[in-house]
């Protein structure tokens, strides 16, 4: 027999908004005063890893003079000048999916974002008190893909990762659930680089599918 659903782990970007492309906007808008654009290895690689493993790529593939939190600094404004130009970019039911699960288990919010960041949108889709647990970008000591994020996420709700549910789209964010002991559904829609979801234990088109999925199992 499956195990019992006992919570409910989302990823950010990609998942919730659909800002993975933003994300690696925001990184070369942030560095334009320095005359640096990313290669499309680093653009790749922004899509679904933390800031701190985005910050090593950058520096280490072709310098950067910034310290993490002043390039963290620049990347929050720039973000922010992006927001006010396209908004949230809400994907398929992601505002009324996590209400209503959250109404249903436990939820926490598993994100490479800055908690700056993560806090611009939650705040624009009205979700921020859907989730118990938080954890962003500099509050676990290595981000995806390593199993850490999701574990310090399981524990912080005081149950087993195996009862878990984790909703991702990026290779990076599947593979971290999985090696933490999550049940991992992949969601196509946020997906807009093709990242390779097939390890995924489920994959669905849309956030609204994710839903319909939990609540015909009650168990993983």
């Amino acid at each position: 027999m499956g195990e019992a659903i006992a919570a409910v782990c989302f990823d950010l970007d990609g998942t919730l908004v659909d800002s993975e492309g933003e994300a690696a906007d925001a990184f070369e808008l942030a560095m334009e005063p320095l005359g640096r654009r990313l290669s499309a290895t680093e653009r790749d690689f922004v899509v679904g890893h933390g800031f701190g493993e985005i910050y090593a790529c950058i520096k280490s593939g072709g310098g950067l003079p910034w310290s993490s939190k002043e390039l963290e600094e620049a990347v929050f404004a720039a973000r922010v000048t992006l927001f006010a130009r396209n908004g949230a970019s809400e994907l398929p039911g992601a505002r009324e999916v996590v209400r209503r699960l959250s109404s249903r288990w436990p939820c926490a919010l598993v994100t490479g974002s800055t908690r700056s960041e993560a806090n611009l949108m939650l705040q624009a889709l009205s979700i921020t008190d859907c989730f118990r647990v938080t954890l962003c970008a500099g509050e676990y000591p290595q981000g995806k893909p390593s199993p850490i994020p999701y574990q310090q996420a399981a524990q912080a709700l005081g149950v087993e990762p195996r009862s878990c549910v984790a909703i991702e789209d990026s290779t990076a964010g599947i593979q971290s659930a999985r090696s933490a002991g999550m049940h991992c559904i992949g969601v196509r829609v946020g997906n807009r680089y093709g990242q390779d979801q097939s390890h995924a234990h489920d994959i669905v088109d849309t956030l609204l599918d994710v839903e319909s999925l939990l609540l015909s199992r009650e168990r993983i």
